[in-house]
């Protein structure tokens, strides 16, 4: 698949590396810096190029958001049409300071995303671990128990496109249903942050469901 980035931070820009590491075509896109654009292009080697969100969303199979919450408008108004395009988000309705969520309890910030982008299909998913994590992760693939990760979204085709990806970045897809519970999993990303960034033992958190 062509898997193209909107945005450029870290948990964005080691996602598409790890999925072009893996054979995907993979993009990068919407940055005040180009030059950091094209060193996420060599960093990620690989079938990766960069260019601007108008170009990803002409040229993606699925559109990975990860932009804070505050230039979410900005980046789908750069972005265009995505009408028909799978919209994999992990960005967190979060407030500038990033202390508290904009949006809970009665919605979600995917919910809101989906509200926005009515003619794309919103998957939430990948915002519930560390970015710090995720390389070890990948490197860790082979291994017969690998840590979870929820997703949930409507749309069956673009929920199975998640899965995929999930699995290509070395987690187990956990499917927590539809795109509402997404009004629990942000929730639970905070949780998760508070262990990974204030906790003992550092930021390379990841968790697992068992059943017994």
């Amino acid at each position: 698949m062509r898997i193209i980035l909107l945005g450029s931070g870290l948990k964005g820009g080691k996602l598409v590396t790890i999925w072009a590491r893996q054979g995907h075509a993979g993009g990068f896109s919407y940055s005040h810096s180009g030059q950091k654009l094209k060193k996420l292009v060599r960093d990620a080697k690989g079938k990766a190029r960069d260019g601007t969100p108008a170009d990803a969303t002409r040229d993606a199979d699925a559109l990975l958001l990860a932009v804070h919450w505050s230039r979410l408008d900005d980046v789908l108004q750069q972005a265009g049409d995505v009408s028909g395009k799978t919209i994999v988000t992990c960005s967190l309705p979060m407030n500038a300071d990033d202390t508290a969520l904009v949006i809970a309890h009665t919605s979600s910030g995917a919910e809101a995303l989906a509200q926005k982008v009515p003619n794309a299909r919103v998957v939430s998913s990948f915002g519930t671990v560390p970015s710090e994590v995720l390389f070890g992760v990948f490197g860790a693939r082979r291994k017969a128990n690998r840590p979870s990760l929820v997703y949930c979204g409507d749309d069956a085709k673009s929920k199975k496109i998640a899965a995929a990806l999930i699995r290509d970045a070395g987690f187990d897809p956990v499917d927590a249903g539809p795109l509402r519970i997404a009004r629990y999993t942000e929730p639970f990303t905070l949780l998760i942050a508070q262990l990974a960034y204030e906790g003992a033992g550092g930021p390379e958190l990841a968790y697992r469901f068992e059943r017994f």
